[in-house]
């Protein structure tokens, strides 16, 4: 794909959204000299203000909210669309049958940078590891621009890229879709691993780990990828991997392979055979054996990129961790309280159960389902968790009735869960229950949509409950 360009051209941005994304995106266009801006989403301006009033400066920013016009598609030069907005839809295909071009933020980020990338995708642990790879990067002296991670917006970025920049680019399913349509892959490539998500948007699994083998299917031989000796997903993608390929195991297998692993605490690098040891475990400051698994694959990737293993000791012992992500919020009388609403699957959710193992939990859990499983999460909260609330949503009743099938008829009841519909009463249900020495855990295993703006919402809001209760 040619560097775009969008000077003079009617350009229709399908999906504003609250997230700032769909914000910045626009706000790239006009900058570029777009003639007119076409913004359009289902929904009404009232819910988008908060969005809207960003945008209000620009001239040349044409609303259509509440309905989309199909001429807003077939009569531009270009249709930039929200990543959640799949490939199937009816407006998309009346796009691509007119002739118009259909694009997202990152085929545009990946058109138009000459920069280096290094890209991260994974169900868990892709926006901890893209974090710790940009510090290692960093204290190693190497200029880093990280796009995409968390809430970060993608195209607002590409004005602020300096010659020399490594690029660190978190990348969801979704943006990978549209790096698949143009065949474009980074240079380096890191899956941390793979679980059910999105099924709410995928049909299948086959469908979800299709869009994410894009990460790595169009590199060059000189090119890399890294991935999870441990997965099971992960570790079939080295068979068909053109590029380079180099695993970590955090159980200290790397299948005859090059790469990084964990043996006795320690991390060692593995090069054809010889062994150098990187850091400890001691040295990495977050909690949680999946986070040492994460600094294990972002200093790989760290060291693949030219860092040398010197330098990785003096960065991940400087490394703080992620807001969202097994972050300690306060300890208040005693209890201490964690916020880990980045935990949107089941499998996240139980990472963070074991990190407490032992100790007294109460779990904040819950919310809208993406067509998951949460059998094993069933299982993990009866055997760590002192007592629960949970969001009201779809999947807590998915939840709920995994619940119900292992309790025991004669301790059955009438099976009833705390439910919640706030925040500021889920975090008072579970100050009133706790003692001192107890852990107080968001950890939903679930989206948040229904109750929350997105899960940093949901954990801004934890955050705000918790500082506010009396010392």
């Amino acid at each position: 794909m040619d560097k775009p360009s969008f000077k003079g051209k009617r350009i229709t941005v399908f999906g504003l959204g609250l997230n700032d994304g769909g914000v910045g995106t626009v706000q790239f266009l006009a900058a570029e000299g777009a003639r007119e801006i076409i913004v359009t989403d289902i929904k009404k301006r009232e819910e988008l203000e908060s969005s809207i009033k960003k945008l209000a400066t620009l001239k040349n920013v044409t609303f259509v909210l509440g309905q989309h016009r199909p001429e807003d598609f077939s009569r531009v030069d270009m249709v930039v669309k929200n990543p959640v907005v799949p490939w199937t839809n009816e407006y998309v295909k009346l796009a691509e049958k007119a002739g118009v071009p259909v694009e997202m933020d990152s085929s545009l980020f990946f058109a138009s940078s000459r920069n280096p990338i290094i890209g991260v995708t994974g169900s868990k642990g892709k926006t901890s590891t893209s974090s710790m790879l940009a510090h290692l990067l960093k204290s190693a002296g190497v200029p880093v621009l990280p796009v995409g991670v968390s809430q970060t917006p993608v195209l607002g970025l590409l004005g602020k890229v300096h010659p020399n920049d490594t690029i660190v680019f978190e990348l969801s399913s979704w943006r990978l879709s549209a790096l698949g349509r143009r065949k474009r892959s980074p240079k380096i490539a890191v899956v941390t691993n793979i679980f059910p998500d999105h099924l709410n948007y995928y049909k299948t699994m086959a469908a979800y780990i299709r869009d994410k083998r894009y990460i790595y299917e169009f590199q060059k031989k000189s090119d890399a990828v890294i991935l999870n000796a441990d997965n099971d997903a992960t570790r079939v993608m080295a068979e068909d991997a053109p590029g380079r390929v180099f695993l970590f195991s955090a159980k200290g297998d790397l299948r005859g392979r090059d790469g990084a692993l964990f043996r006795d605490g320690t991390a060692y690098l593995v090069r054809d055979g010889e062994e150098t040891s990187l850091f400890s475990s001691d040295d990495v400051k977050i909690p949680g054996e999946h986070n040492r698994e994460d600094m294990l694959a972002a200093a790989l990737a760290a060291l693949v990129s030219g860092v040398p293993p010197a330098k990785i000791r003096e960065g991940v012992r400087t490394f703080n961790g992620v807001p969202h992500r097994l972050e300690l919020v306060a300890e208040k009388k005693g209890v201490t309280y964690w916020n880990d609403t980045a935990a949107t699957i089941p499998e996240a959710a139980i990472s963070a159960l074991r990190v407490f193992d032992g100790k007294p939990i109460i779990l904040l859990a819950g919310g809208s389902d993406k067509n998951l499983t949460f059998g094993a999460f069933a299982d993990e909260i009866l055997g760590r968790v002192k007592a629960a609330a949970f969001f009201q949503g779809t999947a807590t009743e998915a939840l709920k009735r995994e619940l119900c099938k292992r309790i025991p008829d004669e301790e059955k009841g009438d099976c009833r869960f705390e439910e919640v519909t706030t925040m500021a009463k889920a975090v008072e249900l579970a100050s009133r229950g706790a003692a001192a020495g107890d852990i107080v855990l968001l950890s939903p295993g679930a989206a948040s949509f229904g109750l929350f703006r997105n899960e940093f919402d949901r954990g801004n809001q934890f955050k705000e409950a918790v500082l506010a209760l009396p010392d």
